[in-house]
């Protein structure tokens, strides 16, 4: 089998923190989250992998991941001229594929737990596609599958009327019989090719689809705020490390992974989950968590920060609470030593405040 991970879009809902590159590079626990959706697949013994890239931002990607080497596996880059689709951009990978069957990883989805089982027993069955489904509180967001009697009966992408909670993750088991329903469909409203249209022809046509139901943690990381409550998931399910140096007369509490050199102070206080990377200084006096994750080369010289994600370079000197804030690479506040209200961000990579 071989993998399709799906890089491209334009993020708007992310903006201004895709204006300098694709959504799927944001760090959660101080890792782009498309290297997760890379790992999973590679935990399943595929290491030939297309990733299919578009638009701003496709040479930080090339340049993060390169050929594959460093990370395992093979990596062949597929351009998309537009975004136009799941649909289309899977049919840019025909050549890739080459008749075997293979599954699609959207970059910006998060699962905590291993899909090599379903893997193995998809690779295994001789059904067109299988579907991994997630119970969601929101449905209209998402395509929704109806199910009867232990099968799929339908699905839709984002019904106004939902008739079931049952999403379709952006993980997708597929054969080569894809294609050709690709090839022959009709843009949506949207003017894309949906991948919820393809499989309900596919349905339709050989009513030979399976699914899975994902219990363990999913996300579709498509807002500020999917993206922060990811992070903190995230964190809670790494192993424990603490590579960095901590003084006298500081305080940590439950889950706090610190990478090397990073140091922190006295009069400190840290609730985790929260995660700091390398080369990081943490003053004395400040205070994070739980929920938030430092990115390397990070300094904080005053602050409160909880259930955010401060990206690499960056340099925090408030004394105001940060809340609920995504702050990225090579950005400042700062500010004079007074009293001031909570504060939520979503600053652009290079942005400079000053309170």
């Amino acid at each position: 089998m071989k993998g399709i991970i799906l890089h491209g879009g334009h993020g708007t809902r992310l903006r201004p923190l895709t204006h300098t590159g694709p959504k799927q590079l944001l760090p959660i626990a101080n890792k782009p989250m498309s290297e997760y959706c890379l790992n999973s697949i590679k935990e399943t013994g595929i290491t030939d992998i297309a990733i299919i890239i578009g638009g701003l931002g496709s040479k930080k990607v090339k340049e993060y991941y390169g050929n594959g080497e460093n990370f395992g596996v093979k990596i062949t880059y597929v351009e998309q001229d537009e975004p136009r689709g799941i649909a289309h951009a899977i049919n840019l990978c025909k050549d890739f594929i080459n008749n075997e069957k293979f599954l699609v990883f959207l970059g910006d989805n998060i699962i905590q737990r291993s899909i090599s089982d379903f893997v193995k027993n998809f690779d295994k069955s001789n059904f067109d596609a299988t579907l991994l489904l997630c119970e969601v509180d929101n449905p209209s967001r998402f395509g929704i599958a109806e199910i009867k009697n232990k099968k799929i009966i339908k699905i839709v992408e984002k019904p106004k009327n939902p008739l079931s909670n049952l999403a379709v993750t952006g993980i997708y088991l597929l054969t080569p019989k894809i294609f050709e329903i690709i090839e022959n469909l009709k843009p949506s409203w949207r003017n894309e090719l949906e991948i919820t249209d393809a499989l309900d022809i596919l349905l339709n046509k050989n009513n030979n689809l399976s699914f899975e139901i994902i219990t363990d943690y999913w996300k579709d990381t498509g807002t500020p705020q999917d993206i922060i409550h990811a992070n903190g998931e995230v964190i809670k399910n790494l192993p424990d490390y603490f590579y960095g140096k901590k003084s006298e007369n500081m305080k940590l509490v439950g889950k706090v992974l610190t990478g090397k050199n990073s140091i922190i102070e006295k009069n400190v206080i840290i609730t985790g989950p929260v995660i700091i990377g390398e080369n990081c200084q943490i003053n004395s006096g400040v205070i994070i968590g739980p929920n938030t994750s430092i990115g390397n080369n990070s300094i904080i010289n005053q602050g409160n920060i909880e259930n955010s994600i401060i990206m690499e370079n960056c340099e925090i000197n408030s004394s105001g609470k940060i809340r609920d804030s995504i702050i990225s690479n090579n950005s400042k506040i700062i500010q004079p030593d007074k009293p001031t209200d909570e504060k939520i961000f979503l600053l652009g990579e290079g942005t400079r405040i000053y309170l």
